[in-house]
């Protein structure tokens, strides 16, 4: 690429700054709210804590490792997200990949469950709330996860860097579309999660990058396995 480039000159120059600092390069820098992804976590933790059967004992523990990671982040960057320094990336990164293991792992307990004919599986009321709750874990935690890296995060993209989000959003930041500045925040994300849970595939977000297509995949069959198990046993048992 030339060196008359002004793109790549503006995200070296956002690069450098966001890096040496990790504060905000102006006053015009708005990112988006911490709310959102805070009352996320907060229903993941609740639900993580209600695990039952054998995880129950796990629960408390997940829990309470992704609340410390969740305050750190908070006293580390309140109020809106516009900070981006290694240790606050680090944390952000070590709190998805908590909250992620932990789901995929409470999925394979329950699918373990489900071959095996454990007693939570004779009973269609309690397996179908139990099959929600770990159905509704899963699209929160990967939705986090979309989130997360997407575009480097939130910080990095209420700096504009980089300009198009590595997951897609390709016709929202069509201009002719999507309003000046406009930088896709959580609930976006969560859209994502749960479309690609309930079509088993991306509807209009499609993923650009390799990672995105792995963790959408990943979180397609999951949902299908979950949704499909559960069901058909739920049909057996009230039959």
């Amino acid at each position: 690429m030339s060196e008359a480039d002004p793109g790549r000159n503006h995200r070296e120059g956002v690069g450098a700054a966001l890096s040496a600092g990790g504060a905000p390069m102006s006053d015009e820098v708005v990112g988006e709210s911490r709310w959102p992804m805070a009352i996320a976590v907060l229903v993941l933790m609740a639900a993580t804590v209600a695990a039952p059967g054998r995880i129950a004992w796990v629960g408390p523990v997940v829990a309470g490792t992704e609340g410390v990671l969740l305050a750190a982040l908070i006293i580390g960057d309140p109020g809106r997200i516009d900070r981006s320094t290694r240790w606050l990336r680090r944390t952000g990164l070590l709190l998805i990949a908590v909250m992620v293991g932990a789901s995929l792992l409470f999925t394979a307990l329950l699918i373990f469950d489900l071959v095996t004919g454990a007693e939570v599986t004779s009973n269609a009321a309690l397996l179908l709330a139990t099959g929600a709750k770990v159905w509704l874990t899963n699209n929160i935690a990967f939705a986090l996860l979309y989130w997360q890296l997407d575009g480097g995060g939130p910080a990095q993209r209420a700096h504009g860097l980089p300009r198009y989000p590595a997951l897609g959003f390709p016709q929202l930041l069509n201009p002719e579309i999507a309003p000046p500045g406009w930088r896709p925040q959580f609930v976006d994300y969560l859209y994502v999660a749960l479309t690609t849970a309930n079509a088993f595939s991306p509807t209009d977000t499609p993923p650009l990058a390799t990672w995105a297509k792995v963790a959408m995949a990943t979180q397609a069959l999951v949902s299908f396995v979950i949704l499909g198990l559960v069901i058909a046993r739920a049909v057996n048992i009230f039959k």
